[in-house]
This record gives structure tokens, sequence and C-alpha cells, in this order.
């Protein structure tokens, strides 16, 4: 066996129209004009109530994936972020003048591309993170918490995150809008993330229970996902069936195991290759002993998808998930 390592208005327009009505057309003209003025000034009052509802109030104190307990007096002004989807969530913000430190996997935005280098995600260089002088520091699934209690030894004020659901990573990006009073435009991206996940939603709608398609996800050589983590409600989301759901979390692959599930789609992240010989996953992938007899291969259905858009828990998640429904579904998804 082979293993691959988120007063009524029209009310008071009413009330002036019958107070003036006995005065003729005149009166009447004018009530509809004190009325309209009446209730553009209604709206104006209600626009500032709900942009005033989106305004961080400090001092603001909650608590990350880890249960630490965190105090914001104001919005940071120094923000390093040491996960590419935290950045780009940040980024999606408006934050590009607040941070001032990315790991060197973060290239999207391109402007993330050009802020100084904290070193990887999982375990940062400490010199470069508190030279950053950060007010807040951002990490994600990718920081064990042992890495991220030894920074907060050294006085580093990090946030975690550990998103398993879509739930989670829009709960996260609302989470940075309180952070940083930037609450309107994380509704935005919110918006726009729940948008995307309805409409895939509802193109896959009428697929029965018994002709959901079977799809088995390579994001690295060797390496799938089973329950219990975004990538695998994505599948989930898009109307396919998880060959790898009998197993939890992120694992290594049993090239058997995936025969014999025999999927209809194999879906792979369309950059990744193997770290040693190069070689691209998706000549791995067809290139593995018996795995010509699997359905997808022989039907030509082994399709690559941006796996930065699949793996990074963030704003283009969606993007991802669009991508992965209409590689699973064509004629379904537009």
């Amino acid at each position: 066996m082979k293993i691959w390592k988120g007063l009524s208005t029209w009310a008071l327009i009413l009330a002036l129209v019958v107070s003036i009505a006995a005065c003729g057309s005149k009166g009447t003209e004018d009530a509809a004009q004190q009325g309209a003025q009446a209730e553009h000034s209604n709206h104006d009052q209600k626009d500032n109530t709900e942009t005033s509802d989106l305004k961080t109030k400090y001092p603001l104190t909650i608590k990350d994936a880890t249960g630490e307990e965190f105090t914001f007096d104001k919005a940071p002004e120094r923000i390093v972020s040491v996960s590419p989807a935290e950045t780009e969530s940040l980024f999606a913000l408006g934050l590009d003048q607040q941070i001032v430190g990315v790991s060197d996997y973060d290239d999207y935005p391109a402007a993330a591309s050009s802020k100084p280098k904290m070193g990887s995600i999982m375990k940062p260089n400490e010199e470069a993170v508190i030279g950053a002088n950060a007010d807040i520091v951002f990490t994600g699934i990718s920081m064990k918490e042992e890495s991220v209690k030894k920074l907060r030894d050294l006085g580093i004020k990090i946030f975690k995150v550990e998103p398993k659901t879509l739930e989670d990573i829009m709960k996260n990006i609302e989470v940075y809008g309180q952070i940083t009073d930037r609450q309107a435009e994380a509704k935005q991206v919110i918006d726009k993330m729940k948008a995307d996940r309805d409409s895939v939603i509802e193109a896959v709608k009428n697929v029965a229970a018994d002709q959901k398609k079977k799809v088995y996800i390579e994001f690295s050589p060797g390496w799938t996902v089973g329950k219990g983590e975004f990538m695998d409600e994505l599948i989930t989301i898009a109307g396919g069936v998880n060959v790898a759901s009998d197993v939890q979390g992120w694992v290594q692959i049993n090239e058997e195991n995936i025969i014999h599930s025999n999927p209809n789609v194999i879906l792979f992240a369309n950059d990744a290759k193997d770290y040693e010989t190069g070689k691209p996953i998706k000549d791995i992938i067809l290139g593995r002993s018996g795995w010509d007899q699997i359905d997808a291969i022989k039907n030509n259905q082994v399709i690559g998808v941006d796996g930065n858009l699949l793996s990074r828990p963030g704003p283009r998640l969606t993007d991802g998930l669009i991508a992965m429904a209409k590689a699973i579904y064509p004629d379904l998804v537009k």
C-alpha cells in the first residue's frame, strides 16, 4: 500500500396632508413638498444611524481562537499578518497603509508583495516581527498554538484564527472589521461572499442525492481533505460528495482507497508540484498505478483550480467555491 505525504415617514406625510387639505391645491402642493422634505430627512437620519452602528466603539475586548483575550483602545495603526488568508482579508478592508509586514508567502493582492517580509507562516522570523513594532499580529491555520505561545512569551501581541467553515471565515472578517474600525468594508466583503455561496446553492439545488458526483481533491501532492475542514464543506456546498469524507482533517492519501471510491471528478491545485522533483501535480495523479481505472481519469474529468482560491480561508474563498462548482457541474454553474 502506497501512502502520499461568515416615526413612520408615511404617517408624517399623511398628517401633513390632512391638516392643510382645506387650503386648496396650493396647500396640497405645499404639503407634498413638506412631506418629501420630511421623508428625505428621515432617510438621512436612518443612513446616519446605520453608519454609526458600523463604527467600532473602543475599548473593544475580544477573544481569538486560542481563548486569549485582547483589548483594543483604538484601531491598530501598525499591523503584521503572517498568514496569506489574513493578509488578503485585511487588504480587502482597505488596510494597505496600516500593514507593515507580511509572511514570505503573501502574494495577493499585488501590494502585499512589496511589504516587509516576516518569515514563514508556521514560524515567523521573531526579530523581524519584533522590529516591525506592530500593534497586532494576525495569524491563521498554519501556525500551531505552540508557536503562537512562543511569540507571546516574547511580548508579541498575536491574534490567531482557526476557521473550519465558510461561516467561520466570514465571522473572522467581521472581527477584523471590528478591531480595525472597518466594519462597513467588512460587511461589503461578507455580503459578496454570501451572494457567491447562495448562487452556487441555487445552481445545484435540484441535483438528486443519488446523482451527486463523487469528488476527490488533491491540494498538494499526496494530500487531500476529510471532514471538519472548510475545503470539505466547499465540496458539499458545490453539490458534490467528498470521497475522503470517511477521514478527518487534512490527510495523506491512500491510493488504493481512492481507486476503490472511484470519483467522478478529480480536482487539483493547478500550481502545485512535487517539492523534490518539480513534477506537476496533474502528471503525478495521472501517472499513479491503477488510477487509469478511475472514472474521472477515463472521462477526462481531472480539473485544475487555482490553489490559492481553494486553500486560503479568506475573502476569495467563494471565488474558489464557484470555480469548484463549475468544474463539478459545468452545465449547471455558469
